[in-house]
């Protein structure tokens, strides 16, 4: 008996933090440390950063290392990595939702320095200075996450343009240009929530169901489950992208929907900036993103305030009605400043009932815009009613 509880006694102590790498560290991280390091010119150099980390801190750190890109692992400035661990670890230590997050959670979704192949920026502690009053009075993930939405734009100065430097800036490279497109505003959407210690993540799509482009988004863990949101702030689980979401086809990979991992998942995330790159781990999740919709759809119908809207794009006037006359075409579907939906119309060869169809909100003024023929943008407005509408636009 006395040789039994020996044994287990020194099993007891080797998984608690029997490290070859310091104390803290639970020993099953050396072998991932032991095969990180293997190959990394400045092994030496890491291993010292770990020793010189603070013990709290040392599982986040050698968590980091343990699952870096090789890149990263090779040439990253370590003071941007001891930054950014001691940054994360202080949100988790100041705010009580960072608290109660289980370990998975935070090292995964709020942890890491970097959201897809973004330049490695030294933000953390930016973020954590622009961010933590915003949350000063939040006592839920939830409140934090929308405290954090909603003041981001004033706080970080930049706004959605195609005129931007380049598809996948970093923070710095979005503020300095004041400007970015819908991944670098993602990029700053979830640095910004990661700073206060809300677990966020990249989410998008190489191409809609219709070929007609790319888009990425944010998605904020809270209540356990995932929820989706875009940088400017219209309420989770609310996007004008829901419905072509929901048309998302599971398994092909240009045109499903796929989440960022830092872990790798045995899976890459497609980058549509570049294709041929297998750097970013991803977690394909379109199966979640066609449930939601479809029973988004069922509930708007059955709640009686919605109404499908339908529009047609012909050629001219006199081809109204023709099928040879109709005119693929995108279009974005907007109620004031707030765009509500998008997609694109169908074309001459497709069938008349396969056509660009939304719900919208009954009693409302809605405007459809897209460029005719000669690259102007044309818009058309309507009065939503309570019953089914079909609207036509016209490329010349």
């Amino acid at each position: 008996m006395i040789r039994w509880l020996i044994l287990l006694l020194s099993l007891g102590l080797c998984a608690c933090g029997g490290s070859r790498y310091g104390s803290g560290i639970p020993a099953y991280y050396d072998p991932l440390l032991d095969a990180a390091l293997a190959e990394c010119p400045r092994a030496d150099s890491l291993r010292q950063l770990l020793r010189e980390t603070p013990r709290a801190e040392r599982e986040a750190m050698a968590w980091l290392m343990a699952w870096m890109p090789c890149g990263d692992l090779d040439t990253m400035r370590l003071d941007l990595l001891r930054e950014n661990v001691t940054y994360a670890c202080r949100a988790r230590a100041q705010f009580p939702w960072a608290q109660t997050l289980p370990d998975s959670i935070f090292l995964n979704e709020v942890l890491p320095y970097a959201v897809v192949d973004e330049v490695r920026d030294s933000w953390r502690g930016d973020f954590y200075a622009r961010f933590a009053p915003c949350v000063a009075g939040c006592r839920t993930l939830r409140e934090a996450a929308e405290a954090v939405n909603r003041s981001i734009v004033e706080r970080v100065g930049v706004e959605y343009n195609t005129l931007r430097e380049k598809t996948n800036q970093s923070p710095a490279e979005s503020m300095r240009q004041h400007m970015a497109s819908c991944t670098g505003l993602s990029v700053l959407l979830v640095d910004a929530l990661r700073s206060v210690g809300v677990p966020a993540r990249f989410v998008g799509t190489p191409a809609w169901h219709d070929d007609r482009g790319n888009h990425s988004w944010t998605e904020v863990w809270f209540d356990g489950e995932w929820h989706f949101t875009e940088y400017y702030f219209s309420g989770f689980d609310r996007a004008w992208f829901l419905a072509d979401a929901g048309r998302a086809t599971v398994g092909e990979r240009a045109h499903a929907i796929y989440a960022v991992s830092f872990r790798p998942t045995g899976d890459w995330f497609p980058l549509v900036w570049n294709e041929g790159s297998r750097s970013v781990n991803g977690v394909e999740v379109t199966r979640r993103y066609r449930d939601f919709s479809t029973a988004n759809t069922r509930s708007l119908l059955a709640g009686g305030e919605y109404v499908p809207v339908r529009f047609t794009m012909y050629r001219t006037a006199s081809d109204e009605g023709t099928s040879a006359g109709r005119v693929a075409a995108n279009v974005d579907v907007f109620r004031g400043a707030e765009q509500v939906g998008g997609g694109r119309t169908a074309g001459p060869r497709q069938d008349l009932n396969d056509g660009f169809e939304l719900l919208l909100e009954k009693q409302g003024r809605y405007t459809f815009r897209y460029e005719n023929a000669r690259g102007e943008r044309t818009e058309v407005t309507v009065e939503v009613g309570d019953e089914p509408l079909s609207v036509v636009g016209y490329m010349e």
